[in-house]
């Protein structure tokens, strides 16, 4: 399980930094893997509101940091987790700026209909906090924060938001903070806990891996956390598989090629299939290992693309209809 915290204040170390931290502390006590973006440090262009993203599913601001890594990050995460102080009842401009640039995944889901196939597990929950004791103070971010999620593709479950938290160390001192942290994570991810950790494995992982880990994340991601990587990891992902899977419904941008190793210390496996690499699979005592012995596609015509992508789907059923709920 894989958690994104986006921390949208621009002080240093002040208290939405506290709130944060110790909500992905609980977090990596329940076993996950967590990743902090600094909005504030970011380069992130804003929102030009030219709905080139609505025509061609991707932003037409292709040199900053959302381009470069925050997109993927956003459909890696299982969890995402937004974290801002009150800026004239919204989040910091710097975190808002974030979420404007989400139109493109929100174009990619409404405008080109395809699914994001993590999308039916993942979760976000809000962190917020103010310096005023107005009851409505909290108003404005939540609506944003609803908004947000679902353009990224994540159920919005709830948030902690705190009154009266104006000068710094005032919510470590907060009587319930940490209390509400520790059962507002426990509920958040208990239904990640449980799930059959399976790792798809092919040469490049630009193909055949990804497509197999995509199909399972969709069929059954409440059951299976299924995660892909490459013996030899391409620089990117194969255009053409995306194109083969968009006519399936399914949107696979902005996902990248890991390496095996970089997953396997990720992950911890239960099981790793192959798309027949063999011999370059490593054997982990535990692990089951199988091999699906599936051709390459990379180079080939879109009709053996499709073919394999094909076979690929229903190997990833039966493998789904064999894992006991």
């Amino acid at each position: 399980m894989f958690i994104i915290g986006l921390q949208g204040s621009p002080r240093i170390n002040g208290n939405t930094h506290y709130l944060l931290k110790t909500f992905m502390k609980e977090a990596e006590e329940f076993g996950a893997r967590t990743h902090v973006i600094e909005v504030a440090k970011k380069n992130i262009v804003p929102c030009k509101g030219c709905g080139f993203c609505e025509k061609n599913g991707y932003c037409i601001t292709q040199d900053d940091d959302m381009a470069y890594e925050i997109y993927s990050l956003l459909r890696k995460a299982d969890v995402i987790v937004a974290a801002s102080p009150i800026y004239f009842y919204n989040v910091t401009a710097q975190l808002k700026a974030l979420i404007d640039r989400s139109q493109t995944l929100w174009s990619r889901k409404y405008r080109l209909n395809i699914e994001d196939p993590g999308g039916k597990m993942r979760r976000g929950f809000l962190l917020s906090l103010g310096a005023t004791k107005g009851k409505n103070l909290f108003e404005g971010v939540k609506l944003t924060a609803q908004y947000f999620f679902d353009a990224v593709a994540a159920s919005y479950e709830g948030s902690l938001t705190y009154w009266r938290i104006e000068h710094r160390g005032d919510l470590e001192k907060h009587p319930t903070m940490h209390e509400e942290v520790r059962d507002a994570v426990a509920r958040l991810l208990k239904p990640f806990l449980s799930r059959k950790k399976i790792l798809f494995v092919c040469r490049e992982n630009a193909c055949r891996s990804q497509m197999a880990a995509a199909f399972t994340q969709y069929l059954a991601g409440d059951k299976i956390e299924a995660l892909s990587s490459g013996s030899e990891p391409a620089d990117e992902i194969n255009p053409d598989m995306v194109k083969a899977m968009q006519e399936k419904g399914i949107d696979m941008a902005f996902r990248r090629t890991r390496s095996l190793n970089q997953a396997i210390s990720d992950l911890q496996p239960d099981m790793i299939i192959s798309m027949g690499c063999q011999e370059e699979c490593p054997l982990i005592p535990g692990v089951q290992i199988r091999d699906w012995d599936l051709p390459d596609p990379a180079g080939k015509s879109m009709a053996f693309m499709r073919n394999v992508r094909d076979e690929i789907e229903n190997r990833a059923k039966n493998l789904v209809s064999s894992i006991p709920i």
